[in-house]
């Protein structure tokens, strides 16, 4: 019934459902009130600077980790895509590949032919996914073991030490006092979120993972929805390979990567996307990083040892499957 004076009654508050929605902001903001609190020259550029550079490979990689999760897929090769990008790059930009006297033409050689090589790798993911359907933890398992060997065949094994200032810059420079790989993740977040909510690709992406036979009645391409997630999250590790090596001034194929997988699955886990797929959110995905980075930084910070870091990341992940258990119920 209405309340006299015909007004229609207040919505009731469903602070479970706000919870599990906004769960990973709150957890966010909750992360960074203590720390202010608690913990020393927390709010410096240095710190935030610091704390931004640990995640930007990792958002990065998770970028085209969500689009395939969201698909009902999971891309375990892309450290090892990470690694092979990073082993093919100093090649190309050092001249020692090309041959070349253009020191900016090798540059954007060393930059792009890496990145489209392991969107190539990605696609070939994609294609034994979708067109032999193998289960993509399967699928992906082969790149994630046959790839770092390719990686390592190609340097030999060895480590690839470099001094290339102008190729660096991607991860050591600076815009307006933010670094510049900050910004590289920042744009591909903005456009991976954007193309999710604004674009027919990123429909036809929730489509597919929500309910893959209605979508294909329905007339969504899969084969093809599912080959450019994987190319997208392919192109994704390339970028973060070449930022790895440009920090590190050297290239390692036996350690570029290593991990990483597992840190963005969890990122876009405690992000809020639905490993079920049919849901997703790369800004969550953002936060996610942004989350599982404080709470290690918290603990380093207040004297606890890195090993309860790992424990905490545990138990972030599994509050976040829980979470996404009860919404889904």
């Amino acid at each position: 019934m209405r309340p006299p004076g015909g007004a229609r009654p207040l919505p009731r508050l469903h602070v479970g459902l706000a919870l599990r929605r906004f769960g990973a902001l709150i957890a966010l903001a909750a992360l960074i009130l203590l720390n202010l609190a608690i913990t020393p020259h927390f709010a410096t550029m240095q710190t935030v600077s610091v704390n931004l550079t640990q995640i930007c490979t990792i958002v990065i990689v998770g970028v085209g980790m969500t689009l395939v999760i969201a698909t009902g897929g999971i891309d375990l090769s892309v450290g090892s895509l990470m690694a092979i990008a990073g082993a093919l790059s100093p090649d190309f930009f050092t001249g020692s590949l090309t041959h070349l006297s253009n020191l900016y033409v090798n540059i954007a050689l060393g930059i792009v032919v890496p990145v489209a090589v392991a969107g190539l790798f990605g696609l070939f993911n994609g294609w034994l996914v979708s067109s032999f359907r193998i289960q993509p933890i399967i699928a992906t398992l082969i790149l994630f073991i046959a790839g770092r060997g390719i990686a390592q065949v190609w340097t030999n094994g060895d480590l690839q030490v470099f001094k290339a200032p102008e190729f660096q810059a991607i991860a050591l420079g600076h815009v307006l006092g933010v670094p510049f790989q900050v910004w590289i993740m920042l744009v591909m977040v903005a456009v991976a979120a954007w193309a999710l909510k604004k674009t027919v690709f990123g429909r036809q992406v929730l489509a597919v993972g929500g309910n893959e036979p209605a979508a294909r009645l329905a007339g969504v391409p899969v084969k093809r929805v599912k080959r450019l997630a994987y190319v997208i999250s392919g192109l994704c590790s390339g970028v973060a390979g070449l930022i790895v090596i440009a920090m590190n001034s050297a290239a390692d194929a036996n350690l570029i990567g290593m991990g990483t997988e597992l840190d963005a699955i969890a990122a876009v886990a405690v992000g809020g996307t639905l490993l079920s797929g049919g849901r997703a959110t790369v800004v969550g995905t953002l936060i996610g990083a942004m989350i599982i980075q404080l709470v290690r930084y918290t603990l380093l910070a207040n004297g606890v040892p890195d090993a309860a870091a790992l424990l905490a990341k545990a138990a972030l992940i599994v509050l976040a499957v829980w979470l996404q258990r009860q919404e889904r119920a």
